[in-house]
């Protein structure tokens, strides 16, 4: 069964980006589009809002517009809508599960607590198995039209990045658009670096010519697959975030890859993708790590 694009809604301006441009994609890419919309009724919360049923009508309401809205643009595409009672995260994490990618609407750039979509947005990036696509309010659909490249960053070796890069070349393949594949570097700690990894780095010429080496390494099973993608090979020394965000102005979309690490609060994203998701004005796609 083919999975749906999933987009996120509740009314908001964000929300209404997100699904914009999940219906783009999932024209893109020839599948369904599935809406959802996860919410919880809380007596306290009440008060001048109704009771549970009136807010379960203004949630189907809401379904309701926005399949309207998108079929509206996108005669042709199958749309579905869904609505999630319960606790927010697990929604949207069960509906993440479902989806090729799940959408969601980003509040753009604020502070550090309580950018995106508060601690339920930066919860589902953390948890969720399958990517997810952040999207700011007013996202313009001219820069997937002009030229814009699909920016990844990539580390490690080919199988530490072989999702992140599979995600950003099955995305600019749909949108006819050129990968720009970004691999950042530091000099490492003297202690730190092990003689094995200075042999290698001997042997390629150095630093940078050995950095070069694991980025062309790591982007060769995916130029195969997808011989018709242009590529950018784009090796810069810094830390991965500034390099990231340096070039996020050629950028239609950029992909990160995510660990999701625990600690005594739950899940957090790594530095990379918070700074990503926080500063870079174009979507932002956060895929896991499998």
């Amino acid at each position: 069964m083919t999975r749906p694009i999933t987009a996120g809604v509740d009314g908001s301006e964000e929300s209404l980006a997100a699904l914009a441009w999940a219906g783009r994609e999932a024209v893109r890419r020839g599948t369904p589009l599935h809406i959802v919309h996860a919410w919880r009724f809380r007596p306290e919360d009440a008060a001048g809002a109704g009771d549970r049923d009136t807010q379960e009508g203004w949630v189907r309401d809401t379904l309701a517009e926005a399949a309207r809205t998108v079929t509206e643009r996108h005669p042709h595409l199958e749309v579905s809508t869904e609505d999630r009672e319960g606790d927010t995260v697990a929604a949207l994490l069960a509906a993440a599960g479902d989806a090729e990618t799940l959408v969601l609407g980003s509040r753009g750039h604020g502070p550090v607590v309580g950018f995106l979509l508060g601690s339920v947005g930066q919860q589902v990036i953390a948890e969720a198995t399958r990517p997810v696509v952040l999207v700011r309010a007013g996202d313009d659909p001219g820069a997937e039209a002009g030229g814009r490249e699909i920016v990844v960053g990539q580390q490690g070796d080919a199988r530490d990045s072989a999702d992140t890069l599979g995600f950003a070349f099955a995305t600019a393949a749909a949108r006819g658009a050129t990968v720009r594949a970004v691999r950042a570097w530091t000099l490492p700690p003297v202690f730190s670096y092990s003689p094995a990894s200075m042999a290698l780095a001997d042997e390629a010429g150095g630093l940078e010519p050995y950095e070069e080496k694991a980025l062309g390494e790591a982007l060769a099973p995916w130029r195969e697959r997808y011989p018709d993608v242009p590529v950018v090979e784009h090796v810069e020394m810094g830390s991965a975030g500034q390099v990231l965000l340096s070039v996020a102005g050629r950028a239609q979309l950029m992909v990160v890859g995510r660990r999701a690490r625990r600690t005594a609060v739950g899940a957090r994203i790594g530095s990379v993708a918070h700074g990503v998701l926080h500063h870079a004005g174009c979507p932002v796609a956060v895929v896991p790590h499998t």
